[in-house]
């Protein structure tokens, strides 16, 4: 028996790196997948590779798109246990070198997603009684970076963002629990993005593995497995936390 047996989960950023692993981790437990992305052809990948699982196109800034994902993922599966919000940009700059235009698409993707994610999955978790939100932050929504201005606001937005949901649904009895994640360096494209822009990208991965304790970077299934735990009746008794995996940085 799996873990998460009867539970459908809508996944964004599920083409690639910590959301489509957490699609196959999740699926391996017993749940039912629904993967959404804008990347159609690596979302599409990515759900022909997992039994029963299904696609979804979606920009997690387009409010009626979401709408239109929710009411797929419930006719589909019938119920909607589970979302997480996965979807996620960054960019390397400091205040000075970011522009508007930067600070608005970055905050587009990484908190205004995750809000309309929120909002609109509520609707169908009270429907059936409860759910959980799983909402992917990053130790740069705790700690800050001299380069990532509009990394660090959004990351610290969607870690606030999660406790207001978490206290909004506890406190009108939805039976619905919301928590934030908070990894450090993981081995995804986005983590690929930053050291290929660097001068000298073996460098620049050794370095990021230096700034954390543990010596290495995380593979998406370690961030994965936590998930599987904020999604699974397991965790219960959690919501409005944040989950730090971190290999020890913001221990220092």
């Amino acid at each position: 028996m799996g873990r998460l047996d009867g539970k459908a989960v809508l996944i964004t950023g599920a083409a690639s790196g910590i959301g489509r692993a957490t699609a196959a981790v999740l699926a391996s437990e017993g749940a039912s997948v629904a993967l959404a992305d804008i990347d159609e052809t690596g979302g599409r990948e990515a759900a022909r590779a997992i039994d029963g699982a299904i696609f979804q196109h979606l920009d997690v800034t387009d409010e009626t798109a979401w709408a239109r994902v929710t009411n797929a993922v419930v006719a589909t599966f019938g119920r909607l246990d589970g979302l997480v919000n996965g979807s996620g940009i960054v960019l390397a700059a400091s205040i000075e070198e970011t522009t508007l235009e930067d600070w608005r698409a970055v905050m587009a993707v990484n908190l205004d997603g995750t809000f309309l994610g929120c909002k609109h999955v509520l609707g169908a978790m009270k429907a059936d009684g409860g759910g959980s939100i799983v909402n992917l932050s990053s130790v740069s929504g705790i700690v800050g970076g001299h380069n990532l201005a509009a990394y660090n606001a959004s990351k610290g937005g969607v870690r606030l963002l999660t406790k207001s949901v978490a206290l909004h649904c506890a406190r009108e009895g939805y039976g619905i629990r919301c928590n934030s994640v908070h990894p450090a360096f993981v081995e995804t494209p986005m983590v690929e993005s930053l050291v290929a822009g660097s001068a000298d990208a073996d460098r620049a991965r050794r370095s990021m593995a230096r700034q954390i304790p543990l010596g290495r970077i995380a593979a998406p299934d370690e961030i994965a497995r936590m998930i599987v735990y904020l999604i699974s009746d397991e965790s219960a008794f959690v919501t409005g936390a944040e989950m730090v995996i971190d290999g020890g940085v913001t221990a220092q």
